[in-house]
């Protein structure tokens, strides 16, 4: 197989463990690597872009294997997937990978993330991508899901998609030998209730932190395209999968759209 051309970004910033073991083990592989990442963490930053301030960005030397090239971005991570295509590649990648993260993107959580952002950002530009998280906060075991990057990576070369669309990855935080499989899997829903503790500056004014605490009780809603079979990435997770969910950005409602288009819902005179 010919190595590929891969750009490599994250929300979690240029100096995190996942996306050094990312970048690493593709070069490894063979394949050409350029990273841009934000100069620190910008997790839930979601779709994000840099418009009223300038955007600074730099080489990184002594951080990945010598054959990375990468830069570090002042702005979001969609902000880095722009920057890369326009101002730092002089070809188009063949695949875009995001992560890995440090914590899971399962459900709703990908409407937030800034890891399926960036990833995001690559299909809108007609390019293959990858998000991969691990599926926990505390867990180091990157590795396991850097080795399946690049089956993935081998596998979308030899047998691409007949459209360019988001792979939404999660990795389950346990050694290699202790996953269970891969799954494909549709998209669960996962909810928080949110929880603003109030502080107080060293001056005596009030400030608000937000800390939202996942429900346990999680429901899994109705497809009208996919049979209710199919494991949500929520349950797959649970079971030590790796799950894999083909993510779009067309969010229509085609549900919905039937409904208004065929009830007569819209049928009122607005002159």
């Amino acid at each position: 197989m010919e190595p590929l051309k891969l750009l490599l970004s994250n929300d979690d910033g240029i100096f995190s463990l996942g996306i050094r073991t990312l970048a690493n083990t593709l070069v490894e592989a063979g394949h050409q690597v350029t990273v841009v990442c934000p100069d620190r963490e910008r997790s839930a930053t979601g779709h994000g872009l840099t418009l009223h301030r300038p955007i600074r960005a730099e080489v990184v030397e002594n951080l990945f294997d010598p054959q990375v090239i990468a830069w570090s971005c002042s702005g979001t991570p969609s902000d880095c997937i722009k920057f890369a295509l326009s101002a730092v590649l002089k070809t188009r990648p063949d695949v875009v990978l995001s992560g890995i993260n440090h914590g899971s993107n399962l459900g709703t959580d990908v409407l937030y993330s800034g890891t399926v952002s960036a990833a995001m950002e690559g299909a809108i530009e007609g390019i293959p991508s990858i998000a991969l998280s691990l599926a926990s906060f505390s867990s180091k075991e990157f590795q396991p899901g850097a080795n399946f990057a690049c089956t993935l990576v081998k596998k979308l070369a030899s047998h691409p998609l007949p459209k360019p669309t988001l792979l939404n990855v999660n990795i389950p935080p346990v050694p290699q030998k202790a996953i269970a499989g891969v799954m494909m899997t549709r998209q669960g829903l996962r909810r928080y209730v949110e929880q603003f503790e109030k502080r107080l500056d060293p001056r005596g004014k009030s400030y608000y932190w937000l800390a939202g605490e996942l429900v346990t009780d999680i429901e899994q809603p109705e497809y009208i395209h996919l049979p209710s079979d199919i494991p949500t990435d929520v349950q797959g997770i649970q079971h030590n999968y790796i799950t894999i969910t083909p993510l779009q950005y067309n969010l229509t409602d085609v549900e919905g759209f039937d409904y208004l288009q065929n009830t007569g819902w819209l049928n009122t005179d607005v002159s």
